[in-house]
C-alpha cells in the first residue's frame, strides 16, 4: 500500500505526449504541483496547450528540460516527488532503423527514468506507461491465449526487431521496468497497458498514429472501404485517467490492460456515419481480405502479408476487468470516443 502525499510534486514525462496531456490537466485541476519533464521547455508552441490549463487550473506546473537517451537528465525535475509518471515513449511505426530509433529509446528510456528514481529518495512509486503491444502482437495471438482473451499475464512472445518492432520495444522496456523494481524495495511500479487510444487530442498539431489514423478515416484514404481489422479501443481522456488513479490508488499493483472496447478498424469508422456521412468519404464497407493481402504491402509496408493474415478478419479479445475492479474505472462508449476525436480535426481544420 502506497500513500502519496498530495502536496509533493509530481513528475509527468513526455509531457507534451497525446496521453499525457490529459493527465497533466487532471493533475492540475485537482490543484497539484505538476514537474513537467519536456525535450524543450522553450518551446512555447509545443506547451500552449498545458499553459492553457494552467491558468485557470489550481495546480500549477514547472518545466523542466530532460531527453530520454541523457543519463541523470531527469534528476532537476525529479526532485522531491514521491510520483513519477513515465509517458514518454516513441510512438511511430515508419521507421527505418527500429534498433536505434525504437528499442533505444524505449528501454535505455526507461531505465534512464527509473535510474534517476533509484537516485531520489523521496520516490515511492512509478507509473509506467506500457502497451497492450506489450501483450500480442497480432489478433492471432488473442487466439492463442488462455481462453482466447488477452490478460495482464499475457507478455508478448511473437514480435522481434524484423516484425512488429515497436511492439517489441514496449514489451523489452516494460521487462526493463520490472527487472529494475525487483531491484529494490523503495518504489513500487504500475504498468498501464493500453490498446489503441483514440479521441480528443488537447494537441491537434501533434502527430500522433491516433490523429494520422483518423485524418485518413475521413480524407478519403480509407473511401473504397476498411479493413476489418481487429483492435481494441480506448479514450485518451480514460487513459489519462488510469494514469492518474494508477498513482493515487494506494492498493494499485502490478499491470492494467486499459482497454474498453474489443472491435475492428471498420466499426469504429461506421460509428463516425451517422453525424459526418453526409458530408465526409468515410468508409461504409469492408475491404476484402483477398484484396489487402495484393495490395496491402504496396500501400503500407506495413501492411506484410504476414500481418495481413494475422490480423485482418480476425477478433481482438481482453479482458479489462482488473482496472475496472481495482482502479473503478468507467469506459466511456465507443461513439463518444469517435466523435469527439474528429470533431477536433474538423474544428482545427485537419480534414
Amino acid at each position: 500500500m502506497t500513500q502519496i502525499d498530495k502536496s509533493k510534486p509530481v513528475l509527468v514525462t513526455g509531457a507534451t505526449g497525446y496521453v499525457a496531456g490529459w493527465l497533466v490537466k487532471q493533475l492540475l485541476e485537482d490543484g497539484l504541483t505538476v514537474h513537467a519533464a519536456v525535450r524543450n521547455p522553450d518551446n512555447a508552441k509545443k506547451l500552449a496547450h498545458l499553459n492553457a490549463i494552467a491558468e485557470t487550473a489550481p495546480g500549477t506546473i514547472k518545466y523542466f528540460k530532460a531527453d530520454l537517451l541523457q543519463e541523470g537528465s531527469y534528476a532537476a525535475a525529479m526532485q522531491d516527488c514521491e510520483l513519477v509518471y513515465h509517458t514518454a515513449s516513441p510512438f511511430f511505426t515508419d521507421v527505418k532503423n527500429p534498433q536505434k530509433e525504437l528499442i533505444e529509446p524505449a528501454v535505455n528510456g526507461t531505465a534512464n527514468v527509473l535510474e534517476s528514481a533509484n537516485q531520489t529518495p523521496s520516490v515511492k512509486r512509478v507509473v509506467v506507461t506500457s502497451s497492450c503491444a506489450a501483450i500480442y502482437s497480432d489478433c492471432t495471438d488473442c487466439q492463442n491465449a488462455p481462453n482466447g482473451v488477452l490478460t495482464e499475464d499475457v507478455w508478448n512472445t511473437t514480435a522481434s526487431l524484423d516484425y512488429q518492432p515497436y511492439s517489441y520495444s514496449k514489451t523489452l522496456a516494460e521487462k526493463k521496468a520490472w527487472e529494475m523494481q525487483k531491484q529494490q524495495s523503495r518504489w513500487d511500479l504500475v504498468t498501464i497497458n493500453p490498446c489503441f487510444v483514440m479521441g480528443p487530442a488537447l494537441n491537434p498539431h501533434s502527430n500522433s498514429e491516433s490523429t494520422n489514423f483518423l485524418k485518413q478515416v475521413g480524407d478519403g484514404t480509407m473511401k473504397a472501404g476498411a479493413p476489418k481489422m481487429g483492435t481494441g479501443i480506448v479514450d485518451v481522456r480514460d487513459v489519462g485517467n488510469a494514469h492518474y488513479l494508477a498513482g493515487f490508488t494506494p492498493s494499485a499493483n502490478g499491470r492494467y490492460i486499459t482497454a474498453a472496447h474489443n472491435t475492428n478498424i471498420l466499426d469504429m469508422a461506421l460509428t463516425l456515419q451517422d453525424k459526418y456521412g453526409k458530408d465526409y468519404p468515410l468508409p461504409k464497407k469492408a475491404v476484402p481480405k483477398w484484396l489487402l493481402m495484393i495490395v496491402g504491402p504496396f500501400v503500407n509496408k506495413l501492411f506484410t502479408r504476414q500481418f495481413i493474415r494475422n490480423n485482418v478478419n480476425v477478433a481482438w479479445k481482453a479482458d479489462n476487468s482488473k482496472i475496472k475492479k481495482e482502479l473503478g474505472i468507467q469506459f466511456k462508449p465507443l461513439q463518444q470516443t469517435m466523435e469527439d476525436a474528429f470533431q477536433v480535426l474538423i474544428d482545427n481544420k485537419l480534414v
